[in-house]
């Protein structure tokens, strides 16, 4: 069977870090994180992990190194796996970064979209243990995600949806139903 590259898409507190990692546990599948380059900088740059920094190196590093540089580091890192049947990719935001891994992949490459509405995300982001944001930060990353990398592109073109707006239960029937049809 062919090797499938599953992106999980969507905006902040929809649940991509809940799928992602109900796959991984369930499917033993690993994942790449397109966020991993901000991280390493940032570390780097010896900053502390948070909002504002984030946002500061990821405009750094596209700025220095082009619009498609996290996806072709992505690219690197999946191309580097070897052994594994599927593998996740958390985190793709722009419309050309979904158009360079849908020319990269072809047919392997399967979007799969998590939505909850505003109102939800923004309290889960709230109650997040890891980088919380507060209401207004969480509005200003909707708008960066939306009007700076164009993500709602790819939310629009995914293969499959899923609405996230209950139980975790109820998510983890709708990825198994999608990944049932998958492999």
């Amino acid at each position: 069977m062919e090797r499938k590259i599953i992106a999980i898409l969507g905006l902040p507190g929809s649940g991509k870090t809940e799928v992602i990692n109900y796959l991984q546990e369930n499917y033993g599948w690993p994942k790449v994180y397109f966020g991993e380059p901000t991280f390493d900088e940032i570390k780097r740059r010896g900053l502390e992990i948070n909002e504002k920094n984030e946002k500061l190196v990821r405009e750094e590093l596209r700025a220095q190194f082009g619009k498609l540089y996290y996806a072709d580091e992505v690219i690197k890192k999946i191309e580097a796996i070897q052994s594994v049947e599927n593998i996740l990719v958390e985190s793709l935001y722009m419309w050309d970064e979904y158009l360079k891994f849908r020319e990269k992949f072809g047919n392997s490459f399967i979007a799969i979209a998590v939505y909850a509405s505003p109102r939800v995300r923004h309290g889960r982001l709230l109650n997040r243990l890891e980088r919380p944001l507060s209401e207004s930060e969480a509005w200003a990353r909707d708008k960066a995600q939306i009007e700076f990398h164009n993500q709602g592109g790819p939310i629009a073109m995914a293969d499959h949806m899923i609405i996230n707006e209950s139980s975790r239960e109820e998510l983890h029937q709708k990825i198994d139903e999608i990944i049932k049809n998958l492999i």
